[in-house]
């Protein structure tokens, strides 16, 4: 699936639900199904800057295709990194640049987070196109 597709199939899936107690729990959910980071791979430098809980990310290149692992220490947190890491894991590392992230307005997550949740949303956003620019360099 292309990234596209994959988030309106979220945005399909959010839309489901009627109120946001009830995408919160489907967030924590998917946070369950997050696949997770070997623990080796917890450690300062694969941290996010700019997140209030601590959220893990690894980055793998397989196939000129990215695929992403991660952890947080919050059910919130591990909820949101869950839904960015399907969006983006698996897909090559230019479409990971290229791709828009609007979809995260669409299921209204952004305004539905505290401040601080929020801008840790954008960093991990930027911690996985960081990782997708780092990976499009070596291929070129």
């Amino acid at each position: 699936m292309t990234i596209q597709e994959i988030q309106e199939e979220i945005v399909d899936e959010f839309s489901m639900f009627d109120d946001w107690m009830q995408r919160y729990e489907y967030m924590i959910e998917l946070g369950k199904s997050l696949p997770l980071i070997d623990e080796k791979y917890k450690t300062d430098d694969n941290i996010i800057k700019g997140c209030q809980s601590k959220v893990w990310v690894h980055a793998e290149m397989k196939d000129d295709k990215i695929e992403f692992t991660a952890d947080s220490d919050a059910i919130i947190t591990k909820g949101i990194i869950a839904i960015l890491i399907r969006v983006f894991s698996g897909q090559h590392p230019k479409d990971i640049i290229d791709a828009n992230t609007e979809f995260i307005d669409e299921i209204g997550l952004k305004e539905h987070l505290s401040p601080t949740r929020a801008n840790g949303l954008v960093s991990m956003i930027k911690q996985l196109k960081m990782y997708a620019i780092a990976y499009q360099t070596q291929l070129n």
